[in-house]
């Protein structure tokens, strides 16, 4: 039976080493990884939902929203590799289905720190002009003359 495991689990049909060995007694069961990734989850949830109340505080709260929202990042993002173990979710990372995921993931922060104060700014002016008669309509319209 351990050597059609072996088999089925990708692993050569030779006996195991002593490292084999040390994998299959420490691995989870599903049950036990589902149960460390809702954890892990809702932690990094909560980190992040406490962190982002904290940033009112005057003084001392934008440091403490960066501490528990950059947590609540790291704990959310570790909570998946209870379900495909770190290995299997590293050479995972880069399939098409992902790479954009990634990609963001993985970006600099000034990047993303850009990319978000541009949304801001296109955030703002959509919310100025709504106040103008009719001059949503006038932009949508430019835009769409512009690409086409």
């Amino acid at each position: 039976m351990d050597k059609l495991k072996r088999v089925l689990s990708g692993r050569d049909a030779e006996e195991p080493s002593g490292l084999a060995e040390v994998i299959d007694a420490t691995s989870l069961g599903w049950g036990t990884r589902v149960k460390g990734f809702i954890a892990c989850f809702v932690i990094g949830c909560l980190c992040s939902i406490l962190g982002s109340c904290l940033l009112w505080i005057p003084k001392k709260g934008l440091v403490l929203f960066a501490v528990f929202y950059t947590l609540g990042n790291i704990a959310s993002i570790g909570s998946t590799m209870f379900l495909m173990g770190p290995m299997k979710q590293l050479k995972r990372m880069f399939e098409p289905t992902r790479l954009i995921a990634t990609i963001v993931m993985l970006w600099r922060k000034a990047g993303l720190a850009l990319l978000f104060c541009i949304l801001q700014f296109f955030a703002m002016a959509w919310y100025s002009i709504s106040f103008i008669p009719y001059a949503r309509d006038a932009v949508k319209k430019c835009v769409s003359v512009c690409l086409s």
